[in-house]
């Protein structure tokens, strides 16, 4: 622990500052037995004071102003742009997320928090017309978007911040209360976070971001105080969770196994340039990272060639140096696994172009060919720096290949083919399909979510803030 760097973060408890006896302390994965810094564990206690505080809140939320809402919104977006460098850096430590990498998802935390207040300013409904038979002569109907209740928000490790924001923004933008549990591997990121919420002029009891062992975890699922569950992460995490949440609405944005086609009429620069940074970006972990890779036979040879070279001269190493491109994976049981997959993958006949060793957390990018469909690196989510690569002849096989998975997250198809384009929308069967880019790309007001074992719902702020509100009907009618 003798760094400078290391800061102890106390919980962030309904607009107080508390601590536990039960101290979380977070590792640098990039650095094994150096710390990034200490949180603590939320009590029993503590965890209902912060359920608590959420239903009171959530009475204070509902009648605030919307301008009130959205002005808050903004001090918080200006607020993580103000400490922008400081959170990026945050989250490389204790992710070991690049540098570069952290600082996108920084930029992204202002995005969410913008977006959220603007989209709190055009929340509203529609007049509805319902004289249109005799009986219903005037009489019309109005709808309006009322805030469901306190929300519980859970968040993946792999972005501490953006898909935290994704919960907490469009909460606020409601007139929602809100109890997030944060990734117990990155915590900090968000209670650096909390400390702009919590002079941002919301309601005591409005936000409270709690780490949680799993416990606790479990009764925020299960608490019928909460009116809806938010969650991203594992598809057999959520899909349990789905089953306990009771009454409550559940959303979620789980894993994905995303593929990308390579058309033979692409432009092969840019779709090696691209599928590099879709399939190796943070070591693999994104849920639409590009792992199977259908490339048409015509330009095989020489698309694999490039790709393969570029997987070679990534630079694996620090993540705080600005030149690396490759972090640490999460823990070594991400490491051990992904290497007993390719082993498995190679004694049943595929081969590996290039990486498939490691150096403690450090997983080389890895491609592999002639991989059967029915392998763990194929029908598995890998969340790892590996792509698996297969030709293809006709367009429509690839089309079925890309659908041949239970997961149904993004796809992408690099094409200059402008009816293999709009095939390609009709077909693949995923939430969202990227023209002449990687599955991986998002930008953060998109409806962003999947079908299938990925997932039910959608995020993207519109999308998020609908979920988080319930349609009201009032009917008028004319007398006489």
């Amino acid at each position: 622990m003798n760094d400078a760097a290391y800061t102890d973060h106390p919980i962030y408890l309904a607009g107080r500052w508390v601590d536990s006896p039960r101290r979380l302390e977070v590792e640098d994965p990039a650095h094994p037995g150096r710390l990034a810094g200490s949180t603590y564990l939320a009590t029993e206690e503590q965890y209902e004071q912060a359920a608590q505080a959420a239903v009171t809140g959530f009475e204070v939320m509902r009648a605030l102003p919307t301008y009130e809402r959205a002005a808050a919104l903004r001090r918080i977006s200006e607020g993580i742009a103000v400490r922008r460098d400081e959170i990026a850096t945050l989250i490389s430590r204790e992710s070991g997320k690049s540098i570069r990498d952290a600082g996108v998802e920084a930029d992204r935390g202002v995005l969410v928090f913008r977006l959220a207040a603007e989209e709190a300013e055009r929340l509203g409904g529609e007049t509805l017309p319902l004289d249109i038979a005799p009986p219903h002569k005037g009489r019309h109907a109005l709808t309006r978007r009322f805030p469901i209740g306190p929300v519980a928000g859970i968040s993946p490790f792999n972005f501490p911040l953006n898909l935290a924001a994704h919960k907490v923004a469009p909460a606020i933008a409601a007139g929602c209360s809100i109890v997030l549990k944060p990734p117990s591997r990155d915590p900090l990121t968000m209670l650096v976070v909390s400390e702009i919420i919590d002079v941002a002029g919301l309601p005591e009891g409005a936000v409270s971001v709690l780490p949680m062992d799993r416990r606790l975890g479990d009764r925020l699922v299960e608490d019928d105080r909460f009116k809806l569950l938010s969650f991203t992460g594992s598809p057999v995490v959520g899909w349990s969770m789905k089953a306990r949440a009771g009454k409550k609405p559940v959303v979620l944005e789980l894993g994905g196994n995303a593929g990308a086609i390579v058309d033979a009429s692409a432009d092969l620069d840019w779709a090696v340039k691209r599928s590099l940074i879709g399939a190796f970006a943070f070591s693999g972990q994104v849920c639409i990272s590009v792992q199977r890779l259908l490339v048409h036979e015509d330009v095989w040879e020489p698309f694999m060639e490039r790709f393969v070279a570029g997987a070679e001269a990534l630079k694996t190493g620090d993540p705080l140096d600005p030149a690396t491109d490759i972090g640490p994976m999460v823990d070594a049981g991400a490491v051990e696994r992904t290497q007993r997959w390719v082993a498995e993958a190679v004694a049943d006949g595929a081969r590996v172009l290039t990486g498939g060793t490691a150096e403690g957390l450090f997983l080389r990018p890895t491609v592999m060919v002639d991989a059967q469909r029915s392998s763990q690196v194929c029908s598995e989510e890998a969340f790892a720096p590996l792509v698996v690569a297969f030709p293809f002849s006709d367009i429509e096989d690839a089309f079925a290949e890309v659908n041949a998975s239970r997961f149904g997250l993004q796809a992408g198809i690099f094409t200059n083919d402008l009816a293999h384009a709009w095939r390609a929308f009709e077909a693949l069967e995923v939430g969202g399909v990227v023209i002449n880019d990687v599955p991986t790309y998002r930008v953060d007001h998109m409806p962003y979510g999947g079908i299938k074992e990925s997932g039910i719902g959608r995020e993207g702020l519109r999308w998020a803030i609908e979920d988080m509100t319930e349609l009201k009907l009032m009917v008028v009618a004319q007398p006489g």
